[in-house]
């Protein structure tokens, strides 16, 4: 669910929307939400058919591809590299070109993609009174460790549906509480893939501070095009301040029929 109302903050279209579902048709659980795309993808999930399920996503003209969830496909590289004889180092070099294949199929996509990822308890061995124990240390995604290298931004959701950023290269997220996901979450993070720049900028927050601001409708204009690439995500807002202002201001006026303030003169 988080995913579905990110996606919609980056396209505004639940239309433009579509899921890749390899868990067992949950995607339809939120069909509430808007008339979302959604493509079953049945096993074998292998890495190759992720890809041709990806394409038709692109060549359907979706504008945010969600896949939910990426850890079929490691699962399955996995046993199969259990299946390979022979040393068992020397079959990655049989494993890796495939998973590379289907990364590069999201990298190379000028589309928003969001994937999620199963987890699982993650432990170590400890040596305690000269054995080796297994010891607990979070949780773990079920993918290829240097996949999260590749996204822009990544979120670990709690049992509370709070998001906290494990890497982020918008500094929008990190070092922030911990938060969950809406639509205004999208709206920002599109907000800054239209900067175009992974520079320290002005936060949507703070520029919906600033409306809030404004006094006059001077100040209100100035900051709205001030920030062009917020004026669509926030237009709302401007608008209702635009309101608040004129409003107070046209109390004071006299009416034609020679009125102020509801009164007659």
């Amino acid at each position: 669910m988080s995913a579905l109302l990110i996606a919609y903050g980056l396209c505004g279209s639940w239309e433009k929307i579509a899921v890749i579902d390899t868990e067992n048709h949950s995607a339809d659980l939120y069909a509430h939400l808007g008339p979302y795309k959604t493509l079953s993808l049945e096993p074998p999930y292998s890495p190759e058919r992720y890809v041709v399920a990806f394409d038709t996503c692109v060549r359907a003209m979706m504008e945010v591809v969600i896949i939910d969830s990426s850890s079929h496909e490691w699962d399955f590289l996995l046993d199969y590299h259990s299946t390979l004889q022979g040393n068992s180092f020397a079959n990655w070099a049989k494993v890796t070109p495939r998973h590379e294949a289907f990364v590069n199929s999201i990298l190379q996509a000028s589309i928003h993609v969001i994937c999620t990822i199963r987890s699982k308890q993650d432990y170590i061995l400890t040596e305690k009174n000269g054995k080796q124990v297994p010891e607990k240390v979070g949780m773990k995604g079920v993918q290829r460790e240097s996949l999260e290298y590749e996204f822009t931004l990544v979120f670990e959701i709690d049992m509370t549906q709070r998001a906290k950023p494990s890497k982020d290269r918008t500094s929008m997220f990190m070092g922030k509480p911990d938060f969950v996901p809406t639509i205004e979450t999208g709206k920002q993070i599109l907000a800054w893939c239209e900067l175009g720049t992974e520079q320290s900028f002005v936060t949507f927050e703070q520029v919906l501070a600033k409306i809030q601001q404004c006094k006059t409708e001077k100040e209100l204009l100035d900051l709205y095009n001030e920030h062009p690439i917020y004026q669509k995500v926030l237009h709302a807002d401007f608008a209702k301040m635009r309101q608040s202002i004129l409003i107070p201001n046209n109390q004071n006026q006299p009416h034609p029929n020679g009125a102020v303030n509801g009164q007659r003169q």
